[in-house]
């Protein structure tokens, strides 16, 4: 695991919640000159540490009313099955999130659609059509509480 100095963690910290803070504005924070700061921002950068900034969208704003997670199970991992059905959810606009798991299902997607109609659509003529797909677990977000999250920090400063 990389080394991280307090300065380094603080900005780390602060650039999670205000990606668009200048460099003079979190040099001042975090309690260095803008000069050091902004090499030590680079480096960050550079190190793939900071991967990038993006703007926070509301959902609801945009009229993505239904916000579910979708467990997929595939029938086989011997038939390329994972690797298909991967390419495919890469080109999925719906899916904004999706990760392999343990346990009883193999993915797990974070999925946002305007209506129950449209998840309807999406999963029955969409993801269990996909080749390999052998079920699906759907499960409605009723109200986000914390998120999307953040990196935790904490045990850097150990």
């Amino acid at each position: 695991m990389p080394q991280f100095d307090d300065f380094e963690i603080k900005m780390l910290d602060v650039l999670q919640r205000d990606g668009r803070k200048p460099v003079s504005e979190l040099a001042q924070e975090i309690g260095l000159s803008t000069t050091p700061c902004a090499r030590r921002f680079e480096v960050l950068q550079d190190a793939g540490i900071i991967k990038g900034f993006a703007a926070v969208i509301s959902r609801r704003a945009v009229g993505l009313m239904v916000e579910v997670f979708i467990q997929v199970r595939l029938v086989s991992h011997s038939d390329g099955s994972p690797e298909s059905f991967i390419a495919a959810v890469q080109r999925m606009d719906e899916v904004s999130s999706c990760w392999t798991m343990t346990g009883d299902h193999d993915f797990l997607l974070h999925v946002m659609v305007p209506s129950v109609d449209e998840l309807n659509a999406f999963v029955m003529h969409r993801l269990m059509r996909l080749d390999g797909v052998r079920d699906v677990h759907t499960q409605l977000v009723l109200q986000n509480i914390k998120g999307p999250g953040h990196v935790p920090l904490a045990h850097l400063r150990r």
